[in-house]
């Protein structure tokens, strides 16, 4: 995995905008949505993804993140015997997901990025994100910190990838963008411009100083009580709890971040959305703050990665003093198993 692959495609250079361009400068646009998956039911989230990508492609954007998982739905999965979850998966980009993706980027003359459960050609099961390309390409990144089911395999590689316009990404699925080391490699890879779905916000946990469970009735009040919800969504157990740590990540490694997320119900919790865009500088280029389904698009001046600072930390590493990083503590435990202690 971890590169960008070949598949058939009639697209064509014709159908390509202007945003961006091979040097890596310039504008390039992107899309990001906050969507509500329903569990397991993969036609009907394929079409909501269809329909937004319409909509990304008609405001020029070059690019759309749908959410972790987004294909299948997310949490209910944790739940299900092996023999169900495995029927979900798919031989990876042969299955009927990824060529639906390729599909729809070819019919919309965009990248689409999504998330499913992989069934691998030995029987391994992975969480993967693939980002299929207008051009018939795509990409594809493993989890590397798969916890929502035990049937799952964790990848082992890092993907970075270039774009038809030239920009070059990477992918990193939620839990992955928490451990810095992961954000780092993918920025020393190339990265320009780091692709994270995820499916967050409103997680319960036994540590009071993170997140925390959102009311359901909050949610299906929204309409009558937006304001509520609103407050729960841009609060500690949403935006709040993303602004520790999402800007930091793009800022001290210099790339351009796109946030993706669930939004409402996903099982027993509530998602908070919150998709955004933001630059190498950790500033927020646009963002959602709707208790609904959103598209968050926003113009990536590329000219801003050559000088930003993170970039220039970079530049200023020495290597020979970071041994340690690479040396296990005696600490280090499965994700799962850490996951569900919170």
């Amino acid at each position: 995995m971890g590169e960008a692959h070949e598949a058939e495609s009639n697209y064509t250079d014709t159908h390509r905008c202007g945003h961006g361009n091979k040097a890596g400068m310039g504008l390039f646009r992107a899309a990001t949505l906050q969507m509500e998956s329903r569990p397991g039911d993969k036609a009907a989230n394929l079409a909501r993804i269809d329909h937004f990508a319409g909509e990304a492609a008609r405001a020029g954007a070059r690019l759309m993140l749908a959410p972790e998982c987004s294909v299948t739905g997310y949490w209910w999965l944790r739940n299900l015997p092996h023999e169900e979850f495995a029927a979900l998966a798919e031989p990876g980009p042969d299955g009927h997901t990824a060529q639906a993706l390729l599909a729809m980027a070819r019919k919309h003359g965009i990248s689409i990025g999504a998330g499913f459960i992989e069934r691998a050609a030995d029987g391994r099961l992975f969480k993967p994100y693939l980002v299929a390309m207008p051009d018939g390409r795509y990409a594809v990144h493993r989890k590397l910190h798969a916890f929502v089911h035990p049937s799952l395999t964790c990848g082992d590689s890092y993907t970075v990838f270039e774009l038809p316009e030239g920009v070059k990404a990477g992918i990193l699925i939620c839990y992955d963008c928490n451990l810095v080391e992961n954000v780092r490699i993918t920025a020393l890879m190339g990265a320009q411009v780091l692709l994270a779905p995820h499916q967050t916000g409103g997680c319960r946990g036994k540590n009071p100083h993170q997140m925390g469970v959102i009311d359901a009735a909050l949610w299906h009040n929204r309409h009558r009580d937006p304001e509520a919800i609103e407050r729960e969504i841009l609060g500690e157990k949403g935006r709040g709890w993303l602004m520790r740590w999402l800007p930091s990540r793009a800022h001290d490694n210099g790339i351009f971040l796109i946030f993706s997320n669930g939004i409402g119900v996903d099982d027993d919790e509530i998602r908070t959305g919150n998709a955004m865009i933001l630059d190498p500088y950790g500033r927020i280029l646009a963002e959602s703050r709707k208790a609904d389904e959103d598209l968050v698009v926003a113009d990536l001046d590329l000219a801003l990665l050559k000088e930003a600072t993170g970039r220039r930390w970079i530049r200023s590493r020495r290597p020979e003093l970071y041994g340690k990083l690479c040396e296990r503590t005696g600490e280090e435990r499965p994700t799962r198993e850490l996951k569900f202690e919170e």
